[in-house]
Formats: structure tokens, sequence, C-alpha cells
């Protein structure tokens, strides 16, 4: 069954969703929304999801990009979510293993860091149990001989051993696309660009939302019997225009990643080391790179845009060059970088990195569900207990039933190989039909991990992407991705396609901007876009470009700019 998540119908989305009442709508199409929706429609509901922006586009595209059981959530005593998303790592792994991948993970033992050799061991000991970790992939102890051995730019000096363990390294806007075509397959409607801007109400009870196409400036009455608030670090927002804004609230949290060419920082595995404030940061090699994070720092500024600040920058140089000090990374080094907001629920006294990760459910007096708080690995537990929820309403209301969750059991959009197991000869098969299609050894192994399962309906429009690729002076492999972005995944926008689609606005700028052009205007073929449309969207796309670019040096420029005087760039709205 194909999905239907195509940017050409979204007006006919829309439609259809107002048309007929739902069982449930979702606002918020980040991960958490999108396990909503792929659970509601596996157990028979009738689904609607609307986002504000693309999808994915809030935290869920800009995480560090771990599917991990949470480590560091020993220390705070936080054993049942580490329980929880540990086991839940094996099962978005086993559902999903084309866009789940395992990862070595180093955690080094230094002289004066916060973990001794014993206590870090021990913890990963317990790590493992709790997350039910296989054998084959639980911890190592290393001396200090064998972690340089494994990892020469450590600290030969300080160091006093480290563990060698297994973490999963994900793309987390892919994720988040593979949930919502799995719920789509089956016949949830979802549409991005569509905003929830009020409330329908019956006899003081949630009967609904407002929605305006952000493109079109359409407006849409989507009635829902239950309406579900999964808009992240908008939710208070939502709550707010509730009227159900009252005890617990949001306290949100910034983390900030940068991105280095690897030879400027060429760690041979993911590192997860000690820095001097007490906190934990990692350095992960992907796709000739090193991205470098997180932060945690509390937010107070807009929600669509967080930057990433000087401060933001130094820290992270810093903790890069305490750790490793034969690399001396700088500011110019960075490629790329990216700013996320933790959407954590409020504890009075506590710092940023005390918070909890767990989430919660929020039951407004009209009806009103929000979700809240919570991880990346958690979300298919997170979904399940929220439509466990919807699932008793309706049955209260019209005596319905509905049957249990199937989201541990059901591979997701693109993970139909096998599992894990059968993965490499998928892969292997799906790459030589490409081969013999035009594209190189390379391009084509790459397009079957990415794609998995469904790389051979990307390869269904090899045809016109070879075509569009010689008139628009694009690569073969990325035409095909534009076209099977636009119409299996709902890009609208070059910016989803570069950055949240194939991810090279951050991890390959220098060949994001070599067919920026080239992008654009094989879209506006696709989508029909008239010339002010195209100006319009190479006007995004370059401010896009300049804020991975500029970030961390923004401020800086800014404050240059002001006292020469000069008028500062308008920032995207």
């Amino acid at each position: 069954m194909r999905v239907r998540l195509a940017a050409t119908e979204r007006t006919a989305i829309l439609q259809e969703m107002a048309a007929k009442p739902l069982d449930l709508l979702v606002i918020g199409g980040g991960i958490t929304g999108a396990g909503i929706a792929w659970d509601a429609v596996l157990r028979g509901l009738r689904v609607g999801l609307v986002e504000k922006q693309d999808f994915s586009a809030g935290t869920s595209s800009r995480s560090t990009k771990l599917i991990h059981g949470g480590l560091r959530y020993l220390k705070q005593g936080e054993f049942r979510l580490v329980r929880e998303v540990g086991r839940e790592r094996a099962i978005v792994y086993r559902n999903a293993p084309h866009v789940v991948h395992p990862e070595p993970m180093l955690l080094p033992v230094v002289k004066g860091g916060s973990l001794g050799r014993f206590s870090a061991s021990f913890g990963v000991w317990l790590y493992d149990r709790l997350a039910g970790v296989n054998k084959a992939e639980r911890r190592r102890v290393l001396s200090r001989e064998e972690a340089l051995a494994v990892e020469p730019l450590l600290p030969a000096e300080r160091l006093k051993g480290a563990i060698l363990y297994t973490e999963y390294r994900t793309d987390d806007a892919r994720l988040t696309l593979e949930v919502l075509k799995a719920a789509a397959t089956r016949g949830a409607l979802a549409v991005n660009y569509a905003e929830a801007v009020d409330f329908l109400y019956e006899k003081g009870r949630i009967a609904g939302a407002v929605v305006c196409d952000r493109l079109s400036d359409q407006y849409y009455e989507l009635r829902a019997a239950c309406v579900v608030n999964a808009a992240g670090p908008w939710v208070d927002r939502l709550r707010e225009k509730d009227g159900s804004l009252a005890g617990k609230r949001l306290h949100l949290t910034k983390g900030v990643h940068l991105v280095v060419p690897h030879e400027r920082f060429p760690v041979r595995q993911a590192v997860y080391f000690d820095v001097f404030d007490g906190r934990m940061v990692f350095a992960i090699p992907r796709d000739g790179k090193t991205y470098i994070g997180t932060t945690d720092t509390d937010y107070h500024g807009p929600l669509e845009h967080p930057e990433v600040t000087p401060e933001d920058r130094d820290y992270l140089l810093r903790a890069v060059g305490d750790m490793f000090p034969t690399v001396h990374l700088r500011p110019e080094d960075v490629e790329s970088c990216w700013a996320g907001l933790r959407p954590l629920l409020h504890e009075e006294g506590k710092a940023p990195s005390e918070l909890s990760r767990r989430d919660e459910i929020f039951l407004s007096p009209t009806g009103l569900i929000t979700i809240a708080g919570g991880k990346l690995t958690g979300f298919r537990k997170m979904a399940q207990r929220v439509v466990d929820l919807v699932c008793r309403r309706l049955a209260e209301a019209d005596g319905r039933r509905f049957g249990p969750c199937i989201t541990d059991r059901t591979p997701l959009s693109g993970g139909d190989v096998g599992g894990p197991e059968g993965l490499s000869a998928a892969v292997r098969r799906w790459a030589r039909d490409g081969e013999t299609q035009g594209l190189s050894p390379a391009e084509a192994e790459r397009l079957a991990r990415r794609y998995g399962s469904n790389t051979p309906a990307v390869l269904e429009g090899i045809g016109r992407a070879r075509e569009a690729a010689a008139r628009h002076n694009l690569p073969l492999d990325l035409a095909l991705e534009v076209l099977y972005g636009v119409e299996e995944e709902m890009a609208v926008t070059p910016v989803d396609v570069l950055l949240r689609r194939t991810s090279l606005l951050l991890f390959d700028r220098p060949r994001c901007e070599a067919v920026a052009d080239g992008v654009v205007r094989w879209m506006a073929e696709l989508l029909g876009w008239s010339a002010e449309e195209v100006a319009r969207h190479c006007r995004e796309l370059a401010r896009e470009l300049d804020h991975a670019r500029r970030a961390g040096m923004a401020q800086e420029a800014s404050k240059k700019e002001g006292e020469e005087g000069a008028t500062p760039t308008k920032g995207a709205q």
C-alpha cells in the first residue's frame, strides 16, 4: 500500500479531514504526535494530524540523533525511565533497522572526572541489565592502554581506563517521517504547514480545532471526538488557548550541536565524555564529519528558531579541547550547527541538567489531552499511553471497543527488511537494482540504506529524475530524493528536502550549497511555482544555509554591525 503524503495532496487531505468528524485529532507532527497517529490508526481509529511547520521541524529534528537508554539518568535515580527507554531502543531497532544503527560508544574514565572506574563500570553494568541489552552488546571494561589503542586522541596523562558499550544512532527527522508514513499507509490523514489556531467546543467540551493552511491561508474546521496536544515546546501555548494552563508547566532548555570536518576531529568511534562543569558531552562521527553536543541551558527566546550563541559554541569547543588535548578546534572549523529545545517538566529549584526526562499527560476540564516531556527513544511507549486513554474515552462515549497496542511488533515504513539480521542482504539486493538503473554503487547503496524497503518506490521515479538531473545539473541520486520527498513525504520547500529529508544542510553543507539552485528549480517544476515563489524559496534556503553556517557567530556579527551603525538583517519569520 502506497503512502498518501504527496505535497500536491495537502488541500485534498485537509478537505477530507473537514468533511467527516475524526475519532482523534493530533496537534503536532514531531515524533510524539507521529507515534500517537500511528498507534491510533493501527487500532482502527479515524485519525488526523496537523503540524504548523514541517514534520519534525521542532525538537524532533534537532536532537543528538541517538536512540539511547540515557546512561546519565542513572545518576538521577531514574531507574524506571532507563529501563523503559532502554527496552524501547531494542524495539525501534527491530522495527526500523534502516534508520537505527548500532554505534560503539566509548566512556573514558579520567582523573578528576565525575565517574571513577568502578562506578562507571557498575553504572554501565546496571544500565545493560535494566535496558535488557543482549550479551553481544554489553559493556567491556578497558585498561588505560586498551582505551588509548581504541582512541589515541584521549589524554594519556589523565586517562585511567574506559568502558566500551553500545548505543544506537539515528536520523531523527527521517525516523519521524517513517513513523508518519507508517500511519499514513494505514489511513491516517496528516498535513504539514497547517496550524491549529483555535479550538472548537460543544457544551464546554473540546470538539476539534480551527486549522489554517499556512501555504494558502485557507481555514478548516476539523471536528474530532478527542483532541491531543502533542506540540512539544508549544504545548503550553495550546493549553493557554484552551484556558487550562494551570499547575505544572514546561521548562524549556536548549541543546546545541556543532558539526566539524572529521579530519579536524578524527575520533574513531562515538565518545561520551566528562566536561569541566560535571556534565557529559557526545562526539559522534557521521558521514565524514564529527558532531559534538550537547549543551543544556534555560531558554526563553523564540520557539521557531533557537539560536546557537558564541557562548554555546565556545563551551563545546572548550569541552573538546579539555578531553582531547591534541585537537585544537577553532570557531572557523564549525561547518554547521543546530539548536533544539527540550520541552521538560518544570521542577522548582532544579538546574536544566537535573530536570527529569519523564513524560506526563495533562487532562484539561474541557477534555483536551496534552502529552509533555519525554525522550525521542521513548516515543512509542508515550504514544501507547495516550492512545490507551483515547480508546477508553471513545469506549465510554459510544461503546466501541478497540484492540491493544501492536506498534511493538509492527515495522515502520521502510523497515520491512526481515529485522536487523535481514538488512544487509536487502540493501545489497536493492543496491544492485539501483546500479542497473544508472546509479553509481555508492549512490545505490546509500539510497538503499536510507530508504530501506521503500527503495523500490524511490527507484520507480528514476526515469523522470534522470531527465531532471540533466536539466538542472543535479546528481541523479539527489534528483530521485527530491522527487520522492515531494510525492511521498510531503516535502513542500527546498529546506524540507535539504534539511529534514536528506540532512545535507547539516552534514554536507558545501554540497548543499552546490546543488541548492538545482533543487529549487526541480521542485518548482514539480509544484508549479511562479517566478515570485521561486525567488521566495531561494531566499528562505539562503537564510537557512546562512543560519547553519554563521550560527554561533551571529551575535558577535550583530554586535559589530550595531557598533558600526549598520542595520541588522531581518531574520526568517
